[in-house]
């Protein structure tokens, strides 16, 4: 049997989110695998504004997904080198466009363009997600769950075989952890999917395989032996236990047999944390150092998306160069702030503020929470490293929050079910319309 052909976008964003998953674990630049991935997310996100759609976008989330991918095109838009006067130091300059009055925001326009490609691909989806009604955005998740699936038999195969095992050839990047190329994203993953699998379990009826896929999730975190990634994982299994099961039918017993099983795992993960040597000199504390001396001197225009690695250079310290170079600043808040300047500050800001007051209007509706607390939680890690900086976490990220600020959950759970009068072996009843038997 065929699908019907109001049902192709939903396929569509949902064939983008899982191959995204499946090769969208690079964090290299000039990736192949991300341009068509960003191609796919255009073209599906097109699809889906082509059909009718009975579904609003708020004006809000609309506006700021427009001044985000505006703010990083001004970057790559010849501007007169006069702007400039004060505002940055004369080696971050640049050289002029054509004119020899002209400057660019960006100091490297080749790695702005891409990231201009990649925020407005993330965008594309995200919209195009919105535009299904709430019962497809729903049937997104069993894409998600997949893409989760095949990188966790990934690294349980990885992990099986040895210690640290890499794969090459297989994608244009080294893979070490799942279908990723960094262990901490691999590991974001897999926490960011803990709230849906318990909200599955407990509110779809699937409470064993739900229970067996928590168990699996929590194992595959402590076998990554990421720092990061075992602490939120515990944390967000106990939040999203807490805060989903307020209004499901979950016994007690099942509820004190998760508590017990998070028990054992925080013992692990305490043995984890305590067998590595924490880095006190050079390491992300001294990275944020570095990355907020360069704000100071950029706040007004940045350096331009992309061009962190190039710009950190300047103001890194002498004791701190090593043969190993950094390329990110291990936390997304400052390498944003640094590259896009007070205006990205800004827009972030919105942004969480935003989020807030979708938080206020999503507690009847247990898997938008879910989706909350993912978000909430792959911000947190963004802290302390650069999850969003993959295709895959991107697109995923872009679906949690497609699934936050879409209003139809919130329709569907104000629309009270219409009666109708019936006549049932003489008795009158009352039931909702549509309703057999």
């Amino acid at each position: 049997m065929s699908a019907r052909p109001s049902e192709w976008d939903k396929y569509l964003l949902g064939s983008v989110l899982f191959t995204a998953l499946l090769i969208g674990g690079g964090t290299a630049s000039g990736l192949y695998t991300d341009t068509l991935i960003e191609i796919a997310a255009i073209v599906s996100a097109a699809v889906a504004f082509s059909r009718t759609s009975t579904q609003t976008i708020p004006g809000s989330v609309l506006w700021l997904l427009i001044m985000a991918v505006a703010l990083v095109l001004l970057q790559i838009v010849p501007l007169p080198a006069s702007l400039f006067v004060g505002l940055r130091p004369g080696v971050l300059l640049g050289a002029p466009w054509l004119v020899h009055g002209t400057r660019f925001i960006s100091v490297g326009v080749g790695r702005t363009i891409e990231c201009l490609l990649y925020v407005a691909a993330s965008a594309a989806f995200l919209l195009g997600v919105m535009r299904l009604r709430s019962d497809q955005v729903y049937g997104l998740l069993p894409f998600f769950f997949m893409g989760v699936i095949c990188n966790g038999l990934a690294g349980a195969i990885q992990y099986s075989l040895s210690d640290n095992i890499a794969i090459e050839g297989l994608l244009p990047f080294t893979i070490n952890a799942g279908l990723f190329a960094n262990r901490n994203h691999f590991s974001a993953l897999l926490f960011v999917s803990i709230p849906f699998v318990i909200y599955y379990g407990l509110f779809r009826s699937h409470l064993l395989s739900g229970a067996i896929g928590l168990v699996a999730l929590l194992l595959l975190l402590l076998a990554t032996g990421s720092r990061a990634g075992v602490l939120i994982g515990l944390a967000i299994t106990v939040v999203s236990i807490i805060f989903l099961s307020v209004r499901s039918r979950i016994s007690g017993v099942s509820v004190f047999a998760l508590f017990v099983g998070l028990s054992v795992y925080a013992m692990g993960a305490w043995a984890t944390l305590d067998a590595k040597d924490l880095d006190p000199t050079f390491g992300r504390a001294e990275f944020a150092r570095t990355t907020m001396d360069g704000i100071k001197e950029n706040w007004v225009t940045g350096v331009g998306f992309g061009n962190f690695q190039k710009a950190y250079q300047i103001y890194e310290k002498e004791g701190m160069i090593f043969r190993a170079y950094v390329n990110h600043a291990h936390n997304e808040y400052l390498e944003i702030t640094f590259e896009g300047g007070v205006i990205a500050a800004i827009l972030m800001a919105l942004y969480l503020f935003l989020l807030l007051v979708a938080f206020t209007r999503i507690r009847r509706d247990s898997f938008q929470k879910a989706a909350f607390l993912s978000v909430v939680f792959l911000l947190v890690h963004s802290l302390v490293d650069y999850p969003l900086r993959t295709a895959a976490l991107a697109m995923a990220f872009a679906y949690m929050n497609a699934i936050i600020f879409h209003r139809g959950f919130a329709e569907r759970s104000s629309q009270k079910p219409e009666l109708v009068e019936v006549d049932h072996n003489g008795d009158k009843l009352f039931v909702p319309v549509g309703a057999s038997g």
